[in-house]
């Protein structure tokens, strides 16, 4: 017996087509995102900032470091005498620095291995220590070697910062002689110009040019790190800011003289920063 297959009636609606988007969330834009995501930012600030003003204790902070009558002992000698000092310190260490930086900049540029090894020995360590364990070298090791550091207060704090500066500045000044187009001693000694007499009058002329803007960078840092001259012992007429803030403080038991201290060194690093930011800028726009 012979089967017959029959065909159903076709379905009117054609075979199934691929699954529709699944009902959910429409995927917010990028745009969206950034808008939630800030808006979540500015609402947990604020949260912080009304714990702050809710928490802090107020009246304690006012009595402890805005008092003016304590601030008015602190002039003038916080500007005669500590603010003084830090600019002394500060510039001191950074010109002797920036000799020994160049000369470690050189050697390490040098032909001579020996040269390059003195150099990379000097720079890796004095970078590579801590600047309070400088200082403490400098308190400790003249006493135990039975010497005495010529200039007094005064050379060992300069000499301290010197020491640190020399390792940065040196590889600050190596990379703005690098930046010098070799066509510039090449064309010098074309001239008949020695070559210790083309890098003193074309090539170091130019990239301390280039380099002003990381250099006062620098010096930014080694005036904040005048402060660890406090870790001398300095007293009386050699105090910088730090140490001259500490002491008003213990004699008045009260906190307004660090304050007034901190914002000393924001009157000097504040407009300092600016210009070199302002120095970046400008060399930058010169390329």
């Amino acid at each position: 017996m012979t089967d017959h297959l029959t065909s159903g009636p076709a379905d009117p609606a054609g075979p199934a087509g691929p699954a529709g988007p699944p009902p959910g969330r429409a995927r917010l834009s990028p745009r969206k995102r950034q808008r939630i995501s800030r808006a979540i930012q500015y609402v947990v600030l604020a949260a912080v900032l009304l714990t702050v003003v809710l928490v802090a204790n107020w009246q304690g902070l006012a009595e402890n470091f805005t008092k003016l009558d304590v601030a008015r002992q602190t002039l003038p000698e916080l500007f005669t005498v500590a603010l003084k000092n830090t600019i002394i310190y500060t510039v001191g260490g950074f010109v002797l620095g920036a000799l020994g930086g160049l000369l470690f900049a050189l050697m390490r540029m040098s032909s001579v291995r020996p040269y390059r090894w003195i150099a990379t020995i000097y720079i890796e360590i004095f970078r590579g220590l801590p600047a309070l364990l400088i200082f403490l070298l400098i308190l400790f090791l003249p006493l135990v070697l039975g010497f005495q550091l010529p200039g007094g207060t005064y050379g060992s704090g300069i000499l301290g910062l010197a020491v640190i500066n020399a390792a940065y500045m040196a590889e600050t000044l190596r990379a703005g002689l690098q930046a010098v187009p070799r066509g510039q001693m090449e064309a010098a000694r074309s001239l008949g110009m020695s070559h210790a007499r083309a890098m003193a009058t074309i090539v170091i002329p130019q990239a301390i040019r280039i380099v002003i803007p990381p250099t006062t960078n620098q010096f930014v840092a080694l005036l904040k790190d005048s402060s660890l001259v406090f870790f001398l012992g300095v007293s009386g007429e050699y105090v910088e800011l730090t140490k001259f803030g500490n002491d008003v403080a213990s004699t008045t038991s009260n906190a307004t003289p660090i304050l007034v201290v901190g914002l000393t060194y924001l009157l000097v690093t504040i407009p300092l920063g600016y210009l070199a930011g302002r120095l970046e800028a400008r060399q930058a726009k010169g390329r």
